[in-house]
């Protein structure tokens, strides 16, 4: 009887979870432009840990759904199960723009080179962060960030212009300038990526991990056989990418 109440127990607070359209959805302004972005905060901790979750460019408009399309529910689903307390932000992209402005971004991985300040996208993404970490008081050594193919750019981007602010960093099927490198080496690295990608040659993120470790980060790059662009499927449904994220803290 116990056993058995145990696991009603259990099977309603799954379905009690959070899921991605239930998070609260807010519109950040600046200049004219808008930022849609949803966000939520899960477990009752006084410090919580902060999630940032860039969407691929298939996600991008102004409908404040769509970001939510591919891997959050896998993350929500992970904090629910793991009883872990975290702020969670899903920002949208505007039509037509990146998170990271890189040049050359597949022609040829060793030669992208990452703007100097951060696009007007990914400046306003670090206000909306910026906010919610002061508002719910977020652990400042558990602060990550994570996104898939145009989100994969814009957490490598993160990181560059941000390289003292994340504390662990996973980029799935994305890439970067390898030139910045050096100033990311103090954040730990979890790259992933299907190596029969045709849309995000595998190379990208073979670039970025060599380039990477050479700067002596921690760095760890999982390649999917025989997977194509949608390495993020396998990526976000593993709980050991989670636990491994949420296993981080900055020195």
């Amino acid at each position: 009887m116990t056993k058995i109440l145990a696991v009603l127990i259990a099977s309603i607070a799954i379905s009690m979870a959070v899921t991605p359209a239930e998070m609260k959805a807010e519109i950040h302004e600046k200049r004219g432009k808008s930022l849609p972005y949803r966000w939520t905060k899960t477990g009752d901790s006084e410090k919580p840990a902060l999630v940032l979750f860039l969407h691929g460019a298939g996600e991008r408009g102004d409908n404040n759904k769509s970001q939510l399309v591919h891997g959050v529910k896998d993350l929500l689903k992970w904090l629910e199960t793991n009883k872990e307390s975290a702020v969670v932000v899903a920002p949208q992209c505007n039509r037509g723009i990146w998170w990271a402005d890189l040049s050359g971004k597949f022609k040829d991985p060793k030669d992208g080179t990452l703007s100097k300040k951060p696009s007007d996208m990914l400046s306003m993404v670090f206000e909306v962060v910026d906010k919610l970490a002061k508002k719910h008081k977020v652990d400042p050594n558990r602060i990550y960030v994570t996104g898939l193919s145009m989100g994969g750019f814009g957490t490598f981007g993160s990181v560059a212009h941000r390289p003292d602010f994340f504390a662990a960093a996973m980029p799935v099927c994305g890439g970067g300038d390898a030139k910045t490198a050096a100033r990311m080496a103090r954040v730990p690295f979890w790259v992933f990526h299907g190596d029969a990608d045709k849309v995000v040659p595998v190379a990208c993120s073979r670039v970025m991990a060599k380039a990477l470790k050479d700067a002596g980060a921690e760095v760890k790059l999982t390649e999917y056989p025989g997977v194509g662009h949608d390495s993020w499927t396998q990526a976000y449904r593993s709980p050991q990418t989670w636990k491994w994220l949420f296993s981080q803290k900055k020195n």
